[in-house]
């Protein structure tokens, strides 16, 4: 068990840097809603570790939906304060469409984001960046379940994590054990695909966005994860997110039997291959094809070839759409 002094000593310590030379671009999103609390404090200490640890041109976008308290405000001063903050305005509620607003409009080769308590301890940031801005992974999250992570919450929470992620493997077959970490890291162009693909706009956009990827093919990298619970914060109703993450899973498992969970562009590089790193035990179908790696699909969102990446990370502000007001920094 590590002890409080252990642990200011650890986080004391000199961020690793990400060692990637050469230029690209990486946006980190915090999807925030009426979080007034934490939103200072906590954006400014993701700001101050990737200033030190990472040695790629960033972003750090905070996509607000419909925040009504000072939410917005704290948000605009950060983006006026800090360099590379950013602030989007989306005018309904929801985390999966905060996201979706902020990725669809992103010009960025790495795409991820956390949530905006930093339950997860940043530490791991270099494992989630690296493999993605090497091309050896189209996705990496963090996992609260696999073998090597330490996980501090109460036992109700632990429970009902444990059984959602259960079902998930019995019912849909996933091949990765913890869906609803918020620390999640995916390339531009895969998410490019899976994008269109996704239905939900709230807490369901995780688990929905895993899968897709899984059956489409793109590989997946499991880190396990330092984290710690926000016991101070309990506005998420257990009972209403637990009926719509069942119904979500209904819902997945019915377009998997009629084939609308593959995207057209990789429906022709054959069945999806396994997650790499911790995974549950795989169906004979998924077991033939674990080592087969499918052709990464193209988008009119690629860049081509490996050889091409942008020089640089161009300084973009967010576009104004129909239902999504952009007050980004100016």
């Amino acid at each position: 068990m590590t002890t409080l002094a252990e642990d200011t000593a650890a986080r004391r310590q000199p961020a690793k840097r990400l060692g990637i030379s050469f230029s690209t671009g990486l946006e980190v999103v915090i999807p925030v809603h009426n979080e007034e609390r934490v939103l200072r404090d906590s954006v400014s200490r993701l700001h101050r570790r990737l200033v030190v640890a990472c040695d790629v041109p960033f972003r750090v976008t905070i996509a607000d939906s419909a925040s009504s308290d000072r939410t917005a405000e704290i948000a605009q001063s950060l983006a006026r304060e800090l360099r590379f903050v950013h602030y989007l305005r989306i005018e309904q509620k929801g985390r999966g469409r905060a996201l979706r607003a902020a990725w669809s409009i992103s010009d960025a080769d790495v795409l991820a984001y956390m949530d905006v308590d930093l339950s997860t301890d940043l530490a791991h940031l270099s494992a989630l960046f690296e493999p993605l801005l090497a091309g050896r992974a189209d996705m990496a999250v963090g996992s609260r379940l696999a073998p090597g992570a330490e996980v501090t919450r109460g036992l109700k929470r632990e429970l009902l994590s444990r059984g959602y992620n259960a079902l998930l493997g019995i019912v849909l077959g996933a091949g990765f054990s913890d869906a609803q970490c918020g620390f999640k890291a995916v390339r531009r162009e895969v998410i490019r695909v899976l994008l269109p693909l996704i239905e939900d706009e709230g807490w369901f956009f995780d688990t929905e966005l895993l899968y897709l990827a899984q059956r489409n093919g793109f590989s997946i990298r499991e880190i396990p994860v330092r984290w710690v619970d926000d016991d101070s914060d309990s506005r998420v109703n257990i009972t209403r997110t637990v009926s719509a993450d069942v119904k979500g899973i209904a819902r997945l498992r019915r377009r998997t039997n009629d084939g609308r969970d593959r995207s057209k562009l990789t429906a022709r590089t054959g069945p999806a291959r396994d997650v790499s790193g911790p995974t549950r035990a795989r169906n004979a179908t998924d077991n033939a094809t674990a080592h087969a790696r499918p052709a990464r699909p193209a988008t009119a969102h690629d860049v081509p070839g490996r050889d091409r990446l942008r020089t640089g990370f161009r300084d973009r502000r967010p576009r104004t759409t129909p239902c999504d007001k952009n007050l980004a920094n100016t």
